[in-house]
C-alpha cells in the first residue's frame, strides 16, 4: 500500500508543552522515525522496520478485544533494523527530558551489547537520542557510545559529548527525521 505524502501534514512537534507519562516515553521520537521509515520505503530508499517485542499472551478477553495478561518472552534487542544501500542497519531510539545529559540507565546493557555485536559484524549501528526540552535529536555511532562507556565513569552522557561526537538529525517535511542523510555523510561519502 502506497502512502500519498502530499496529504500528510508534518508539524514540528514541541514536546516541552506535552506531559508524557512513563508508559508513553519515547513515543514522539518513535512516531517521527516510523513516519520517516514509511517515507523511505515508499520512495524505495531503504527498508527499515520497528522490531516487535516478542510477547506471550496468557489471558485475552476477545469480547473486549483486550489483552489481560501477558509477558515478554525474551528481552528485546533494539528498536529498529533493516537494510540501506546493501548495509544492515540496527539502532535504538531514546528520548530524555534532561537538558544536560542522557542517562545510560535508559538503555539496557543487553541492547548496548547487541549494538556492539552487530557493528563488529559489519552493520551500521547507532543510537538516536532526542533531548525533548532542547528540541535536538542526535545520531551517535555505536563506536562513540562504546568509547564513552569504556573511558568514562559517569552514568550519563553529557550533552557536550553528543555535540562533539554525535551528529544533529534534521527535522523536516520529508522525511520527518532524516537520519539516513547522516549515514550517507558518515558511510557513503555524502551520496
Amino acid at each position: 500500500m502506497a502512502i500519498n505524502y502530499s496529504y500528510i501534514k508534518f508539524n514540528k512537534v514541541k514536546t516541552n508543552n506535552i506531559k508524557q507519562g512513563y508508559k508513553n516515553r519515547g513515543m514522539l521520537l518513535e512516531n517521527d522515525i516510523n513516519i520517516s521509515n514509511d517515507y523511505y520505503r515508499v520512495k524505495d530508499i531503504a527498508y527499515i522496520y520497528k522490531k516487535p517485542t516478542p510477547i506471550k499472551l496468557v489471558k485475552v478477553d476477545y469480547t473486549k478485544n483486550k489483552v489481560e495478561e501477558g509477558y515478554f518472552l525474551t528481552p528485546s534487542t533494539t528498536d529498529y533494523n533493516g537494510i540501506y544501500k546493501g548495509k544492515y542497519i540496527d539502532f535504538e531510539a531514546k528520548e530524555t527530558n534532561s537538558k544536560t545529559s542522557f542517562s545510560l540507565s535508559n538503555i539496557h546493557d543487553h541492547q548496548i551489547k547487541h549494538l556492539i555485536n552487530v557493528k563488529n559484524h559489519g552493520a551500521i549501528s547507532f543510537v538516536i537520542v532526542r533531548f525533548n526540552l532542547l528540541d535536538k535529536t542526535f545520531y551517535l555511532s555505536t563506536e562513540k557510545l562504546e568509547e564513552f562507556i569504556k573511558n568514562e565513569k559517569r552514568k550519563s552522557i553529557p550533552l557536550s559529548f553528543f555535540e562533539e561526537y554525535g551528529k544533529i538529525i534534521s527535522v523536516k517535511y520529508e522525511p520527518r527525521l532524516d537520519y539516513l542523510s547522516v549515514i550517507n555523510q558518515m558511510y557513503f561519502g555524502g551520496k
